[in-house]
């Protein structure tokens, strides 16, 4: 099929304007990921001098107090109940060992089987007195010290990611005019006429 000259003549005018589009597109989108890189920038610097100090401040008024409180008493329900509890059964643990040991080797030496519960409940009472301070000293030296991102931290990271996106889709939704406008991967090649 042949074409005119004058079809020909408006194919290549419509061609070249294409490649104009086509190249205004491309830098308008080179233009819209610098805006959207430096939104990231400013978001960060935001975040940085505005977001985490509201939070830490507010993190320190409202939620320590009642943090701290609640580590205070759960040492108290460790020292006062859980470390006795323990050691008395440790210590009782223990004292029945001993006994065993001690049965057996009066059955080895010949010398039979006497019970004396009396002996029997000051050992158990004199272990699991030791066991409960020796398991008292060591929680008691495990301290927990304060590591890493404390939960002031954690709510400033999870805002200024909650800011970083609503900043991303508010500049996607902005640059993004119609689907039709978009065009291809491949810069500077005009579509085929």
């Amino acid at each position: 099929m042949s074409l005119s000259r004058k079809r020909k003549k408006e194919l290549r005018k419509l061609q070249n304007h294409a490649t104009k589009v086509w190249e205004s597109q491309q830098v308008l989108v080179g233009e819209a990921a610098n805006v959207a890189r430096e939104a990231g920038r400013q978001l960060g610097h935001y975040n940085r001098e505005q977001v985490v100090p509201a939070v830490q401040t507010g993190y320190e008024r409202y939620a320590a107090p009642y943090v701290d409180r609640g580590v205070k008493a759960s040492k108290k329900v460790l020292t006062q109940n859980v470390v006795p509890a323990a050691g008395a059964l440790v210590g009782s643990a223990l004292s029945v060992w001993d006994a065993a040991n001690d049965t057996r080797s009066r059955i080895a030496s010949g010398r039979g089987i006497s019970i004396d519960t009396a002996a029997y409940q000051k050992r158990a009472e004199k272990y699991g007195k030791k066991a409960t301070r020796k398991i008292a000293g060591r929680l008691s030296a495990l301290e927990p010290q304060k590591k890493g991102v404390s939960a002031g931290g954690v709510i400033a990271i999870l805002l200024g990611v909650a800011a970083a996106a609503g900043v991303l889709y508010a500049a996607w939704q902005t640059l993004r005019a119609d689907d039709e406008l978009w065009v291809a991967d491949d810069p500077l090649r005009a579509p085929d006429a």
